[in-house]
């Protein structure tokens, strides 16, 4: 950490007077300064830094036994000269660098318009800046703006503004941005550092008119959320994936306008998740990649609509570690729920065939319209619910449920494992014993059927005997029947017939179900037909 003679000067005339606690760049890293000072055993001026990057810093802002900063992180923090970090620049320049880059001509995405950029001075009225109303200033290094008005007079239209990716430090210097954007409705600020206001109230000026905030990667927790949220009072969507927030904590007159919450790639404690559920107008809800296991209503019982997120419709708990059937007996409770997306969790993962498990939550939760992006058609309930019936059928008996109205008391346990049964059952009527199907057992899920394939308008084709999983979908079977029988193109049809049902022939006619689902057992021929 050596300095050349003369430089030091020219260094420390470099750093800005509020430097500590600005953000930087260096060597395409950012960073916040934490220190400005001398350095035991050197010589000239050091910005002690901590990287938004742990892995880029050396240690916890200490260096030969003294402690010139802290870090969150043990190896966050380094010590830079200030001629290899840069503070930015201010919204004008980084606007007129943008205009100047593209104007031999060239076209460039600035707004909702794609613009012909010939420079500030060469913009016809058409094209001119004050007229844009979409600005994108990604990853231009932004720090905040000069005092005046000159932001107002330049871009006086601008509804959405993306800042993301900037060296923007705290609210104060953005607001300072954005107060001169009186129709600014839509604000992106991923991946920026921005320190809470010790008075958030003083800027809500700045904010009047906002409706749509990206504050994703900010590093920002739930109660810091909280603390800013009143300086966003017309807020309706709000994206806060990838920050620090673990446990949710009730929104006290803040945030009761939001219609969208983005929570998704953050570590948050399952059971604080029902502290945000009195958000009244909550529409979308995103938990995707949050570590939940469990999700509970426990103001109602089973079978109950609870007073939780009373507007939410659509739910996203994709990538999480839901494991058990009773957390889709919980979402039964959501009121307004018509969109949920499961996928890639043990519970869906862990049935060998998906169809099976995508008619269980569909017969679990009975107001869902899109199960995953899936829509659910009235034949897909129809089907899900009826099988739900058979499928839990003897449990039901097993539990104290009869067929005849007045002797049917199925046991707590069973209702509060099958909330929606006996709702199906007045839905539907109880099924007859010969449909009840006994629970298969894991190890018998994926068993290998021998099946004869026989051509009944070919004669010439000799009958094919194959071993075939239980588990394999009908469309699959029609695959290896083309390449079998040599008819590439061909459009199958298929039934089968069983010695237990001589004389009938029953039709194979959904691609999507499994052999199983159709009760083919070990020894039915199945019939080949094509056109």
């Amino acid at each position: 950490m050596r300095v050349r003679d003369g430089e030091e000067s020219t260094m420390e005339e470099a750093v800005p007077v509020d430097a500590i606690g600005r953000r930087i760049v260096c060597d395409e890293e950012r960073a916040t300064v934490r220190y400005v000072g001398t350095v035991t055993s050197t010589k000239g001026m050091w910005l002690g830094v901590e990287w938004d990057n742990s892995e880029r810093g050396k240690h916890d802002g200490s260096h030969q036994g003294v402690s010139y900063f802290t870090c969150r992180h043990p190896t966050g923090g380094s010590f830079v000269r200030p001629k290899k970090a840069s503070f930015g620049v201010d919204y004008l320049t980084a606007l007129r660098e943008r205009y100047e880059k593209e104007r031999e001509g060239e076209e460039f995405t600035f707004s909702s318009k794609t613009l012909e950029m010939v420079g500030f001075q060469g913009l016809t009225n058409k094209q001119r800046v004050e007229n844009v109303i979409e600005v994108a200033l990604r990853h231009c290094e932004i720090w905040g703006t000069a005092p005046g008005t000159e932001i107002r007079k330049t871009t006086p239209d601008v509804e959405l503004l993306d800042l993301s990716q900037n060296l923007l430090s705290s609210w104060e210097a953005l607001a300072a941005i954005t107060e001169q954007l009186k129709k600014l409705r839509t604000l992106q600020l991923g991946y920026n550092r921005l320190t809470v206001p010790s008075d958030p109230s003083t800027l809500n000026h700045a904010f009047t008119n906002l409706r749509v905030l990206a504050l994703t990667g900010c590093a920002i927790t739930w109660p810091e959320v909280l603390q800013c949220a009143g300086m966003w009072p017309r807020v309706e969507e709000l994206y806060l994936s990838e920050n620090n927030i673990t446990e949710l904590q009730r929104p006290v007159d803040v945030l009761q306008s939001l219609t969208h919450l983005d929570l998704s790639n953050n570590s948050i404690t399952s059971e604080t998740l029902t502290e945000i559920g009195q958000l009244p107008r909550l529409v979308t809800l995103n938990l995707t990649n949050t570590g939940l296991t469990v999700i509970e209503f426990n103001d109602v019982p089973p079978g109950s609509k609870t007073a939780m997120f009373p507007a939410l419709q659509k739910l996203s708990l994709m990538d999480n570690k839901i494991a058990e059937w009773r957390v889709l007996n919980e979402l039964e409770k959501l009121a307004s729920l018509v969109h949920l997306i499961l996928q890639r969790n043990p519970l869906m993962d862990g049935e060998r065939n998906p169809q099976t498990a995508r008619q269980l939550a569909i017969a679990r939760v009975g107001q869902l319209l899109q199960l995953t992006g899936s829509q659910i058609t009235s034949n897909d309930r129809r089907g899900a619910e009826l099988d739900y019936i058979k499928t839990f059928g003897m449990e039901w008996l097993a539990s104290g449920g009869h067929w005849e109205p007045e002797k049917n008391h199925p046991s707590a346990d069973f209702t509060t494992q099958h909330p929606r049964y006996l709702t199906l059952l007045r839905k539907y009527g109880a099924p007859d014993e010969s449909e009840l199907k006994p629970e298969i057992p894991f190890a018998l899920k994926n068993q290998l059927l021998t099946l004869t394939f026989v051509c009944p308008d070919d004669m010439d084709r000799k009958p094919i005997q194959k071993k075939l999983p239980c588990s394999m979908v009908v469309q699959k079977v029609k695959g290896l029947l083309h390449r079998l029988l040599k008819l590439p193109g061909a459009e199958l049809r298929l039934s089968y017939t069983c010695s237990r049902m001589e004389g009938t022939e029953i039709e194979i006619d959904n691609d999507l179900k499994t052999m199983q689902f159709y009760s083919v057992e070990d020894g039915d021929s199945v019939l080949v037909r094509w056109s």
